[in-house]
């Protein structure tokens, strides 16, 4: 199969332009996409890379010749994707590869509503008709509509969390010339806050550094920023904006398990008793302030099909993961960075206390992080690992191998893609998080590589 054997991931389709993912294999996909789904119409949107336009109308020929109208939505974050699948009703596709290099690019795909399609509901099956239909394009039947539909995701967000009673406050967005250079401003317009634009300008070559908050070194600027103009707060997004990290006024990065817990009350104060999803490695404290806040907490394995999946299962609230991805019922149970941002400017300029302040209370543990190893035999590390632990907590293997103490946990789960296992430990005392985190690498590193 070629290519697309390897750019079809669990989730999505992913892959180098354009040794790997090309203008032909685009337009198959495109064609089998509507295949696959049966979809009368489809909407399509792209981000800023200068793959993404050649790509996004290569599909739209694939899509049109098997007959589909296509809603052109043109630039847009992924979260805006998801505003227009819900709100049209449509199967939709992002083009992105979201915080990977500029060499990068994919597309994310759902059905109507918002609804993601993976490996298991439908993206093996495109992958399959695609190959058939490679190499061999057809005329386009189908009209192509284009649509501006950043005013509208702007009023949807402004629309579920009312920020214009808030105090005024600073704030320093880095972009990262990723698509939050584009939806920020549309959605911060009228807002009584004053925006610090750091790379704002849509750029796929990221000159100024990766579009990806999970790594510490891509927080620096903002933090610097933050500090140095005296803001509220920072916000630090990703390529394809659908994820969002936050910075307190002392430059401190703020952990997404805090994010979580405390857009997670504030979703219960409007829905009291809700279920709010949290993934195996985000913080105890999460279930903890769920249950003192009348909500039902639910685990779930790390990954956004997971998520999303159990949230429409359990007709969750909200869910959140501790890579700074937040679903949200009344956002087709799709995940918005720029919304959570919003819960957090909401809770911060309702009273008067620093951030540093108002997320302590949702801070209760000290973590570790995520680790990686490089490793030659994950099953063989994961067993000795639990061997080393036999009676020492409790074990459950929801995702990988949990082991709870009575003061602490650890995560030790296997990639999907590469020879490494991914650890993350927490522990009420930081020197009982060093010693747990430390016990378990030294075992792993006996079958490193």
């Amino acid at each position: 199969m070629g290519d697309l054997a390897k750019i079809f991931k669990a989730y999505d389709v992913r892959g180098v332009v354009p040794d790997e993912l090309d203008e032909p294999i685009a337009e198959a996909v495109g064609a089998a996409f509507v295949e696959v789904t049966g979809a009368a119409s489809v909407v399509v949107a792209h981000d800023m890379r200068e793959s993404s336009v050649p790509l996004a109308e290569a599909f739209v020929r694939g899509a049109r010749s098997r007959g589909a109208d296509v809603v052109f939505a043109g630039l847009g974050s992924t979260d805006l994707l998801y505003y227009a699948s819900g709100s049209l009703g449509l199967p939709g596709v992002m083009f992105t590869a979201s915080h990977n290099p500029a060499r990068y690019n994919g597309m994310k795909m759902c059905r109507g509503g918002a609804v993601p399609i993976g490996g298991e509901t439908g993206l093996a099956e495109i992958r399959d008709r695609a190959a058939e239909l490679l190499g061999a394009p057809a005329a386009p039947t189908g009209s192509l509509i284009e649509k501006d539909l950043l005013s509208g995701y702007a009023a949807h967000l402004r629309g579920l969390v009312d920020l214009s009673a808030i105090r005024p406050l600073k704030v320093v967005a880095d972009a990262g010339n990723g698509m939050a250079g584009h939806t920020v401003p549309a959605v911060f317009e009228g807002l009584p806050l004053e925006l610090v634009p750091l790379y704002f300008e849509l750029d796929g070559s990221f000159p100024n550094h990766e579009a990806n908050p999970l790594e510490p070194q891509n927080l620096l600027d903002v933090q610097r920023a933050v500090v140095e103009s005296g803001a509220d707060l920072g916000l630090a997004f990703d390529g394809d904006a659908d994820r969002c990290w936050v910075v307190d006024e002392q430059g401190a990065s703020v952990s997404p398990s805090a994010v979580t817990a405390l857009v997670a009350t504030r979703e219960l104060a409007k829905d009291p008793g809700g279920t709010i999803i949290h993934n195996v490695i985000t913080s105890l404290g999460v279930p903890e302030i769920v249950r003192e806040h009348g909500g039902t907490p639910v685990r779930t394995r790390v990954g956004h099909s997971f998520i999303k999946a159990e949230m429409a299962r359990t007709g969750a609230i909200f869910g959140g993961e501790h890579s700074a991805h937040y679903y949200f019922r009344d956002f087709w149970f799709a995940d918005s960075g720029l919304l959570a941002a919003m819960h957090v400017l909401a809770a911060l300029g309702e009273q008067e206390r620093p951030l540093s302040q108002v997320v302590a209370a949702y801070s209760r543990y000290h973590a570790s992080g995520e680790l990686n190893s490089a490793v030659a035999d994950q099953d063989e590390a994961l067993a000795l690992v639990r061997a080393a632990f036999a009676g020492r907590g409790e074990v459950d293997e929801l995702d990988g191998l949990t082991i709870t103490g009575p003061d602490w946990w650890f995560n030790l789960r296997a990639s999907n893609t590469e020879p490494l296992l991914r650890l993350n430990a927490e522990a009420a005392d930081e020197s009982k998080m060093k010693a747990i985190k430390d016990e378990v690498l030294a075992i792993v590193g006996r079958v490193s590589l």
